[in-house]
């Protein structure tokens, strides 16, 4: 049996028709996850062949040979059935083309600026240079090469053998043409030492933006060192530090600004700095101590040291070579320019007059998006069946519409106030690097042909009444302690008990919270609001008044402690107002949720050979069948969560609004158990 799990392009439409309605008017991903069991693939071959004639023999005549097998042309073997319908690869191949030609064969147009680079020079890296290569930077970050190779194709996207050809190979290259100029000096080294093994400051620091504003807070951290670290909380621009009161990662000798440096090594242990100014930024740094240089000895660790400067001028050198070598480089773009397409056939490319052949680049296409691609078209196909067996189509004027509801939704408008399609297309294209033509097929084209299938969907009163409690009612304001077992949070639980405060929690919170966003901020959250997705964390904040600490609150494998704060007072809105609002804005997010769901079920209820990956899908026994019908099932928790967002656009309730303090962030440990739905 053979697993196919549709994770990358499952519905590749949902990609931006969810982006399009979410809060902020930010595109992100969204869409459903398809883990499909597939059956076992023997009923079809990639090839066929014809009988030799059973003929039998004339007299006097040769016995009849059997007939060679027919060789089907590449572009015409299957690389998919779905439902019967078939998928070419030759359709495939110029899918991959139109798609990714572009970017796929600027890689190829790199690759050979530096190849006749190296043939110039009579510089040769060979598969056991990039061995030993892969092999070096395995062991430079101490992890297996079969580990380190998994690492880089979660990390890029990419096979090894793309990793070894497109990333390791050009490194090489490049560093053996930039081979002058890169041996470290001996002051290089010492500096490397010093910054590695040398002492070091314990600091915190506030950044600012203006001299007068440090020199102020300057003056109080001098009248009160020991609120540093709530003045960095409130005041400071660095938002890594700040989070965090004011700490900063050790400072050590050559590690930038010298005049910062300066300062930093010339303080006492709880001294504070003048305002020191690094570009157009204004710090204040106080000293928490000096650590000692570590006991090891230039000599040990010379060779090493080298190595990594190296390392590190090669990779500077290798950027400025090859930015020569692309300056000095004669390219003629042949596949992106009809005219030279139709009067030099098969050519993608000219470098300094060599020729990139087109099959090359569609080769690539197919070997580094073919399976991505490949389930857009299994998508599509999917899709046009489903609309085929309701007699339904998507005309122009539908495709033209949803563009338009698009850009007035994510607030493109021209100053008439009508939508403005045009600027919505080319942002939404330069954004996810495609084509129109595949923006409408891929994104659009989809999102309608869903929207007719799934229907209507109904938006009752209590839709309204929840999203209305929701977006304008009153939220509470809670401090959290996250803990990651029952024990602690007992133990937590006693001494926040003997002394339940604000301040006694931000400190029990900074202490033992394993929650690093509430940690970093003292306890503070978000204030909680209703129907909001966390039923169980929704009940216990609003059952607490005023000063008042919860139990220990499970939820999901965390542990909660609540001290109520208070409440924000509701929105002086009137239902009637925002009631249309509302109501849209449920409508869109319901619409969504089934359009998702609908295509789970028309996906589960496929039969797909997908001969690329070598997998079968049938449907499941007692599964789906393929119809209009979806099991009515209730909300997921992310179908909660995504129904409480706001609506991009929406009037708010100010005490929808988070304080500065909290920055925007809910802790990611308070998810909601499946069992607490």
């Amino acid at each position: 049996m053979i697993r196919f799990c549709a994770e990358k392009l499952t519905a590749a439409w949902a990609v931006l028709s969810k982006g399009w309605l979410r809060t902020g008017g930010t595109l992100r991903e969204v869409g459903a996850v398809v883990v499909i069991v597939a059956a076992s693939l023997a009923w079809r071959l990639l090839s066929g062949g014809v009988e030799a004639d059973a003929a039998p023999k004339a007299p006097r005549k040769a016995p009849q040979q059997t007939a060679a097998p027919v060789v089907q042309p590449a572009e015409e073997r299957l690389v998919a059935m779905v439902n019967g319908a078939e998928i070419s690869q030759g359709q495939l191949a110029a899918e991959c083309l139109s798609r990714h030609g572009t970017a796929v064969l600027e890689t190829l147009v790199n690759k050979q600026i530096i190849s006749q680079a190296c043939q110039r020079q009579g510089i040769a890296v060979t598969p056991q240079d990039v061995d030993a290569e892969i092999d070096a930077m395995s062991r430079r970050f101490n992890v297996p090469r079969d580990k380190w190779i998994e690492l880089i194709q979660q990390e890029r996207g990419i096979t090894s053998a793309q990793y070894a050809e497109e990333i390791v190979w050009p490194m090489i290259a490049l560093r053996r043409l930039a081979r002058a100029g890169i041996e470290p000096t001996p002051e290089e080294i010492t500096k490397a030492f010093d910054n590695q093994f040398g002492p070091a400051v314990k600091a915190r620091i506030i950044v600012v933006r203006s001299p007068a504003e440090a020199e102020k807070l300057r003056a109080q951290v001098l009248a009160a060192p020991d609120d540093f670290g709530a003045l960095a909380r409130q005041h400071s621009i660095d938002v890594g530090s700040a989070s965090a009161n004011g700490w900063v990662q050790p400072v050590r000798r050559h590690s930038g600004e010298p005049q910062f440096e300066a300062a930093v090594f010339g303080l006492e242990p709880g001294g504070i700095s003048t305002v020191v100014q690094v570009a157009d930024q204004f710090i204040i740094v106080k000293c928490e101590g000096h650590l000692p240089a570590a006991e090891v000895k230039l000599d040990d660790v010379r060779p090493r040291l080298a190595e990594e400067l190296r390392e590190r001028k090669s990779r500077a050198a290798s950027s400025d070579v090859f930015r020569q070598l692309q300056d000095a480089a004669i390219v003629e773009n042949i596949f992106n320019d009809p005219a030279k397409s139709a009067a030099q056939p098969g050519v993608a490319a000219l470098v300094n007059g060599q020729p990139i052949a087109i099959d090359q680049v569609r080769d690539e296409c197919l070997e580094r998006h073919g399976n991505d691609v490949l389930e857009i078209l299994v998508t599509r196909t999917i899709l046009q069946q489903a609309l085929e067996r309701e007699k339904r189509q998507v005309s122009q004027a539908e495709v033209d519409a949803e563009i338009t509801t698009a850009a007035e939704r994510l607030g493109f408008r021209k100053p008439d106030g009508s939508a403005d399609t045009a600027a919505w297309i080319e942002r939404v294209t330069r954004e996810q690097k495609l084509p129109v033509r595949h923006y409408v097929e891929d994104i659009v084209q989809p999102t309608v042909a869903l929207k007719k299938l799934v229907g209507q969907v109904a938006v009752t009163q209590e839709d309204l009444d929840k999203a209305f409690a929701a977006t304008f009612g009153p939220r509470a304001r809670c401090r959290v302690i996250i803990l990651d077992n029952q024990r602690r949070a007992q133990e937590v639980w006693q001494l926040a008990r003997q002394s339940p405060t604000v301040e006694r929690l931000g400190e029990l919170a900074e202490q033992y919270s394993v929650d690093p966003a509430s940690r970093a901020l003292r306890g503070e959250v978000p204030p909680i609001q209703r129907h909001g997705g966390q039923p169980a964390l929704e009940r216990e904040a609003f059952s607490l008044k005023p000063g008042e600490l919860s139990g220990v609150l499970q939820v999901a494998d965390r542990f909660i402690v609540l001290f109520c704060e208070g409440f924000t007072a509701p929105a002086e809105v009137k239902f009637a107002e925002v009631r249309d609002e509302l109501y849209d804005d449920i409508f869109e997010k319901k619409q969504r949720i089934e359009m998702a769901r609908f295509f789970s079920h028309l996906r589960e209820g496929a039969t797909i050979d997908n001969f690329l990956a070598g997998t079968s899908q049938s449907p499941k026994p007692g599964g789906p069948a393929r119809t209009s019908t979806v099991p009515k099932t209730s909300l997921t928790k992310s179908e909660t969560e995504e129904l409480a967002q706001p609506r991009a656009g929406s009037r708010r309730s100010p005490a929808a609004v988070p304080p500065a303090a909290g920055s925007g962030v809910v802790p990611a440990s308070l998810d909601t158990p499946s069992g607490d739905r």
